[in-house]
């Protein structure tokens, strides 16, 4: 048994896999608060099985004599009233957690947008004008930011385990949760609700930085594209426009205003493609734009036919979208 217990212990901090164990955030400390005191009590109800069974066995081969009445007592206090003092403070517990968990430690001193599509993320900072990026959230060490979620299409679910418990967007309606990260570190979050094909690469990370660093990006998010750009970039700049992209993404400073997927100002920036699919390097991004569904098979993007000769001048202006 003692085994188990330590592989379980283990099995939360083992591999890269974000962990309601190591936590990094207020909320998802009170959970894992209430997780461990939850598995202490379980280890003493198996402990008290086992001693039970124990003691059960050794009285019988001492005394074969059977009496009913013999195991009443045990049975009224470790059976019923045991039982309901443990089941009564875990329930206590867990709605004072709950409770914890609706009201935020400080007023909230940002609001963050986060638009669930089919299947990514929009990311929208609200009070900043022009701030907005997609499955990535950068936020400021030690201060409560307040995420305002809704869905595009179908049912999602926020959860970034080592940060904050589940949230839903349910279309309708506009949920809210908070964060407030205790240390700097990049967490990965995910969809907790199927939501159709790709539910399983619909990630996202948030970046939890210093509160001047989180304001630099912010502002340079937020600014208008200032690129000196090569000959071969430039077009590639033209192809961009030229093609079929613009009708869906945005970069700012470009004749491309669609807003049906993500808006690619940063994309030469951002961890991955399609949402944790694919590493974001150039030759997964090339084999994206020619044939997204080889790597994400299902996702709304169509394949672009950008010509051969093209592609390497594309793939160089999208580097520089930072």
């Amino acid at each position: 048994m003692a085994a188990v217990l330590v592989a379980l212990c283990l099995a939360g901090c083992a591999g890269s896999a974000p962990s309601t164990l190591d936590t990094a955030g207020t909320g998802a400390r009170r959970v894992e608060g209430l997780w461990w005191f939850m598995f202490w009590i379980s280890v003493v109800a198996v402990l008290e099985v086992l001693l039970l069974l124990g003691w059960a066995l050794w009285r019988r081969r001492r005394d074969t004599r059977v009496r009913a009445g013999d195991a009443m007592p045990f049975v009224g206090v470790l059976g019923v009233g045991l039982p309901f003092i443990v089941l009564v403070a875990v329930y206590g517990v867990g709605l004072r957690d709950l409770n914890a968990l609706i009201r935020p430690p400080a007023g909230p001193e940002l609001s963050i947008e986060v638009i669930g599509h089919r299947w990514w993320w929009e990311v929208r900072y609200p009070d900043t004008a022009g701030a907005i990026t997609a499955n990535e959230i950068r936020i400021p060490v030690n201060q409560t930011i307040r995420i305002r979620l809704t869905t595009a299409d179908v049912q999602h679910s926020f959860w970034v385990p080592q940060l904050m418990p589940k949230t839903d967007l349910i279309a309708g309606r506009v949920n809210e949760t908070w964060l407030h990260a205790e240390r700097i570190g990049t967490f990965r979050g995910v969809c907790a609700e199927y939501c159709g094909l790709q539910h399983a690469n619909m990630s996202l990370i948030v970046t939890v930085q210093p509160e001047e660093e989180f304001t630099a990006w912010l502002r340079d998010l937020a600014a208008p594209p200032a690129r000196d750009l090569t000959e071969q970039q430039r077009r590639g700049q033209a192809v961009f426009e030229a093609a079929a992209c613009g009708a869906c993404h945005t970069v700012r400073g470009t004749t491309a205003t669609g807003t049906i997927g993500p808006d690619l100002t940063t994309i030469g920036s951002r961890w991955s493609l399609g949402a944790g699919a694919a590493p974001n390097d150039k030759g997964h991004l090339g084999g994206w734009i020619v044939n997204p569904q080889s790597l994400k098979p299902g996702n709304q993007m169509p394949p672009q036919p950008v010509p051969a000769s093209d592609l390497p001048d594309l793939l160089s202006y999208l580097e520089t979208l930072r």
